[in-house]
């Protein structure tokens, strides 16, 4: 395989750009070896600056549902555009848009726009902040919000890919406020909430984690996280950046049946196009300026080219449930094949999976939180990766990310995931 272009391109990347990227997890750092750089990409491939075809497995981390170019989504930023790119003004699009996700979302009864899953979870926090008169807040170890200053405690995904889970910049009294969970442990939320019961203004965790791999809930911590914010007044807070509108129209919180305080929302809902949301109780986000006193503002908050490619997006899903029956089988089949030809091989994987969204982890224990995720052999992983792309498929560059399925994946392209799979393993053993 053929990679000279990107590693020309990374090499006078690192000239202008920290790292030579602008999001670390694309400088290979865990897998080892020169980024692949993409020209383009259509339905269920990818296109690099070589000429090399692969198999998308991560689908612009979640967004890209339907697959790359997708024509009605397209279409719709083409007619967007020609109006101008941007206006800082009210659109009727936004209106459309919040209407739309409160229709679809379950706790949905307002709705902000904002610029990204970052900017969503912050202004999230904030929110409850304000709401609640309370400073502390409750987060999971292992789950990613953002590289928000509060959020880099104990992060997961590309800070944990480096080693590096907590980060300089980031201030000793920021941090205090900040208490860190295991994920799946309800008896640990007790305990902080013993400890603080007056100072915690929220609780807020990926329902369905993405960010050290895909890891589901227990049957009942969702559950039990809903009733614990109830009778303590804890505002909370659904981060579904990666899950909302993925693992069903309305996210994991209608397939879960738990519904959140707040929800933050991002990548699908701008269809590929920068865009977050947060939204939830309509006496919460009274709080949030011009309405209450909770400052948020942005310019580029529901850009016409994002609402217009998100809308054409949201629709398609809503008016065509059958879409996630499709993901889901699809998904499921792909990893039944992984795990047959894993245990055929004798390799100790463990593959979590939740719709489509899944992991494939390099060991034999059960992950459930941070700490089992951690024992995967990440070298394996690396060998794996690269294994992978020379068979013409693209996993995620990392161990700790979640993998995902689009609606363009047919069945002999999962044929041929699986094909390369048998192959990546025996290297990724050898």
């Amino acid at each position: 395989m053929n990679l000279s272009t990107s590693k020309s391109l990374f090499d006078k990347a690192q000239q202008f750009i920290p790292g030579g990227v602008n999001s670390p997890v694309r400088a290979f750092r865990a897998v080892g070896g020169t980024p692949v750089f993409i020209r383009s990409a259509n339905g269920a491939y990818l296109y690099d600056e070589d000429g090399n075809r692969y198999v998308d497995l991560i689908n612009s981390w979640g967004p890209m549902i339907l697959g790359h170019a997708n024509p009605e989504v397209e279409n719709a930023v083409i007619e967007a555009v020609r109006m101008s790119a941007s206006f800082g003004c009210p659109t009727a699009r936004e209106v459309e848009m919040a209407e739309l996700i409160c229709s679809m979302v379950p706790s949905i009864e307002k709705v902000r726009m904002v610029n990204s899953g970052t900017e969503a979870t912050m202004s999230a926090i904030r929110l409850a902040r304000g709401y609640t008169g309370r400073h502390k807040f409750i987060k999971m170890e292992g789950c990613y919000h953002g590289h928000g200053d509060s959020f880099l405690i104990a992060a997961g995904s590309g800070a944990l890919t480096f080693g590096t889970p907590d980060s300089p910049g980031v201030t000793p009294g920021t941090a205090t406020d900040t208490l860190v969970a295991p994920y799946n442990d309800i008896d640990a939320i007790n305990a902080f909430i013993e400890k603080f019961p007056e100072d915690i203004a929220a609780i807020i965790l990926e329902p369905v984690v993405g960010n050290m791999g895909c890891v589901p809930p227990h049957p009942q911590y969702l559950r039990d996280l809903r009733t614990l914010c109830d009778e303590h007044g804890i505002v909370l807070i659904f981060d579904e950046v990666m899950t909302g509108f993925r693992l069903a129209p309305g996210g994991a919180q209608e397939l879960y049946g738990v519904q959140p305080d707040l929800t933050t929302l991002g990548k699908i809902i701008g269809g590929g196009l920068p865009v977050g949301a947060y939204g939830g109780k309509a006496k919460i986000m009274d709080f949030v300026s011009p309405a209450g006193p909770v400052y948020q503002a942005g310019t580029l908050s529901g850009n016409p080219l994002a609402m217009a490619a998100g809308l054409a997006m949201l629709k398609y899903l809503k008016h065509n449930g059958s879409v996630y029956k499709q993901l889901n089988e699809t998904t499921a089949r792909l990893v039944d094949g992984l795990r047959a030809i894993a245990q055929e091989q004798g390799v100790p994987v463990t593959v979590n999976a939740v719709g489509s969204m899944f992991t494939l982890f390099f060991t034999d224990q059960k992950v459930t939180n941070l700490a089992t995720a951690r024992t995967s052999d990440t070298a394996r992983f690396g060998r794996y990766f690269h294994a992978m792309l020379r068979e013409g498929v693209y996993p995620a560059p990392s161990q700790f990310e979640a993998m995902f399925i689009s609606a363009a994946i047919t069945p002999e392209i999962v044929d041929h995931i699986l094909e390369a799979h048998r192959k990546a393993l025996k290297e990724a053993i050898s």
